[in-house]
């Protein structure tokens, strides 16, 4: 038997062989001390700076890789100390590193959607896959897919091509295949923890939370105020854009894994949220934000002025079926669009926009406002209403200012200026104001409120003023916000709650990314390829109804727009130690920019691809070749900071042997090499 010796290693005593390293030793008694450069079948290099820790009445820091341990050493792992050293190790290998973790897409995802990924599965004709990713973030693919403003698209870098793909639609597309195929996908399930959590509102953010909850084991019940679940899915975004029965299909999914849903439950009256706090172990309050923001102008409480979530939520209902003849919608934003459009199908026969700037500064998407023209609905720019004039307190008509441009406001739109005296009038049977949204605080009013009237979420961990009680999506800090901002805010928050629920509670930390900027000619050798159109029914037909406006994706036309993906993100994300690190504490890379390694990427090994910005210099490959296989294809090149892994081959049996050995991708830490399947 070899020699013992005893250490203690994070103040736990350990009998441990003499001759074992520092880091041996603590990774077989289940210390985590983080490396980069080691493998257990190579000698210790010690390169990365990573694996240091603390001995007592050592004056410097030891590599517990190359460190063999000594009776009665007492080392510890994670010092002060110990931290500083590895974070200015990682800021500089960050600072270097010329690599994408993630493609645009799934960074500018507000839920962190791994695009790339689903997209991939789409184009390989597997979309149950596919939607087994999205699930990962995002619970209800096929509704949000149809009505999300896509801002993954907006960075997607295929529009550095030509145009970017069209990720919501083949989002939906998936989801749709799979809803209707019979085999919904079922996420695995924790065993059950005992422990419960009550969520206020059946919206997008609700209902994921839901999800995310009850996949980790948790006894989840919904309450919602309204007749059935789906908030602002079901009640504020009309059946043309989103049908019901689509929210219904994702929303039976969720209620299948457990999840209790109880309706016409009002907060405040029906029940207190001090006996729901009393009741559960945690509550998440996901309210909405329900209520229109008022005009703030004259005559605006007449009979006939509606705000638009009020509009939009009637007619779901059915207690709204009709309007005048002349309606018009001041705002600029989807939910305007949405009330034109409904307004149409109500049978109004003018349908005007009062907008206060021009169609460049409207925040609506351009399609919902090409369909809108599309409809017949007039649009009128630079007007803003000066008063809502009428008889007998029935609205008649709006005067209406005239407006021009000015210099830009806080978020670089031109500041709307009154061109003083001159005005127009319209006369109008309806107007539906669309400015805005904000919450009904009633039941909620033990919640600390921020100026605004929003309830105050702390961003890391969701909590509220209230202990036990956190909050999410359009209810809270800056107000409402798109639907996926409120999923993404679920996903995070459900982490958060789950720890909370262990004992154990850790704040949400957002992930540090490596990314690059490109241009254009990054891609000149990209084949220009167009974006696949939807095809969508004939305006004249669809403003008569409320059937879905989108034909969809056919199968060739989905899976061939999934292949114009760019596949930027790493290949080797998932397994890459170097980004894992990278999160174990928060680094500040940009801190050390400068000059960086060579960057290029060579095929020289033949099935092997080598991108040299994403290397560390680790040595590893190099030594794997030399020491492993016996063959020392790979070697360093170049003296200090500009050293380069390169290979040199000498005839054509080395490269054939390269071509099938593939160890060196096997020891890399980083996703620099990468096997060439074409």
């Amino acid at each position: 038997m070899p020699e013992q010796i005893t250490l203690k290693i994070n103040g736990k005593e350990i009998t441990a062989n003499k001759g074992d390293t520092i880091l041996k030793i603590a990774t077989d008694n289940g210390i985590d001390i983080p490396t980069l450069c080691y493998v257990d079948h190579l000698d210790p290099y010690g390169g990365c700076g990573m694996c240091v820790v603390e001995a007592a009445k050592s004056t410097k820091l030891l590599r517990a890789c190359s460190t063999v341990a000594s009776e009665g050493m007492d080392i510890n792992t994670e010092t002060d100390r110990v931290i500083r050293a590895r974070k200015i190790a990682m800021e500089l290998l960050m600072s270097d590193h010329e690599g994408d973790c993630l493609g645009p897409c799934t960074l500018n995802c507000p839920a962190h959607t791994d695009c790339q990924g689903y997209i991939k599965q789409i184009s390989l004709d597997n979309d149950y896959e596919a939607v087994k990713i999205m699930k990962e973030r995002l619970p209800i693919p096929a509704s949000i897919g149809r009505i999300c403003p896509h801002p993954c698209e907006t960075s997607c870098r295929r529009g550095l091509v030509e145009e970017p793909i069209s990720i919501a639609y083949l989002k939906y597309f998936a989801a749709d295949n799979v809803l209707k195929s019979g085999t919904p996908y079922k996420p695995d399930m924790a065993p059950p923890t005992g422990k419960s959590v009550a969520i206020i509102g059946g919206g997008p953010g609700g209902l994921s939370a839901a999800y995310f909850l009850a996949v980790r084991g948790h006894k989840i019940t919904i309450y919602d105020f309204m007749p059935q679940m789906g908030g602002m899915l079901r009640y504020g975004i009309p059946e043309y854009r989103l049908p019901k029965s689509t929210v219904d299909a994702e929303i039976e999914e969720i209620a299948a894994l457990g999840v209790k849903m109880v309706n016409n439950v009002r907060v405040g009256k029906d029940i207190t949220l001090e006996e729901l706090k009393d009741k559960h172990d945690a509550v998440i309050v996901a309210i909405g934000a329900w209520t229109s923001s008022p005009l703030r102008c004259e005559g605006e409480d007449m009979n006939g002025v509606m705000g638009g979530i009020d509009f939009l939520r009637e007619v779901t209902l059915g207690n709204l079926k009709s309007l005048g003849e002349k309606v018009a919608i001041v705002g600029g934003g989807n939910t305007a669009m949405d009330a034109c459009r409904t307004a149409v199908r109500l049978g109004a026969k003018e349908v005007s926009i009062v907008y206060r700037r021009t169609r460049k500064e409207m925040p609506a998407e351009d399609i919902e406002i090409e369909e809108a023209m599309e409809e017949g609905v007039i649009f009128r720019f630079l007007t803003n209403p000066e008063t809502i004039e009428g008889d007998n307190g029935k609205v008649k008509r709006m005067k209406l200012q005239i407006m021009e441009l000015g210099e830009p406001d806080e978020q670089g739109r031109r500041r709307p200026v009154p061109v003083q005296g001159k005005f127009e009038y319209l006369p109008v049977d309806n107007v539906i104001i669309a400015t805005g949204q904000k919450i009904n605080i009633q039941g909620f009013e033990a919640l600390k409120l921020n100026k605004w009237g929003y309830i105050i979420a702390d961003e890391d961990t969701f909590r509220t003023s209230m202990n036990g009680v956190f909050a999410i999506g359009d209810a809270t800090n800056e107000g409402a916000s798109i639907a996926i901002a409120a999923i993404g805010e679920a996903g995070h928050a459900a982490k958060v709650i789950d720890s909370y629920l262990a004992g154990n509670e850790v704040p949400y930390r957002k992930p540090y990314y490596s990314k690059r900027e490109l241009t254009p000619e990054d891609f000149t050798d990209r084949p220009r390829v167009p974006r696949a159109r939807m095809p969508h029914r004939d305006a004249q037909v669809r403003k008569n109804d409320f059937k879905e406006v989108n034909l969809g994706f056919d199968e060739k036309i989905a899976r061939e727009e999934a292949k114009r993906c760019l596949e930027c993100g790493c290949h080797d994300f998932k397994e890459c130690k170097l980004i894992l690190h990278a999160n174990r504490y928060p680094i500040f890379p940009e801190r050390l920019e400068g000059d960086k390694h060579p960057n290029f990427t060579e095929e020289s090994l033949v099935v092997i691809e080598r991108n040299q910005g994403k290397c560390i210099t680790c040595g590893l490959c190099v030594r794997e070749c030399d020491i492993v296989v016996n063959k020392g294809i790979l070697g360093l090149v170049g003296r200090g900071f500009s050293t380069v892994i390169k290979p040199e081959f000498n005839d054509q049996k080395i490269i054939a042997e390269c071509a099938k050995c593939h160890k060196c991708v096997d020891v890399c830490p980083t996703g620099a090499l990468k096997i060439i399947t074409k």
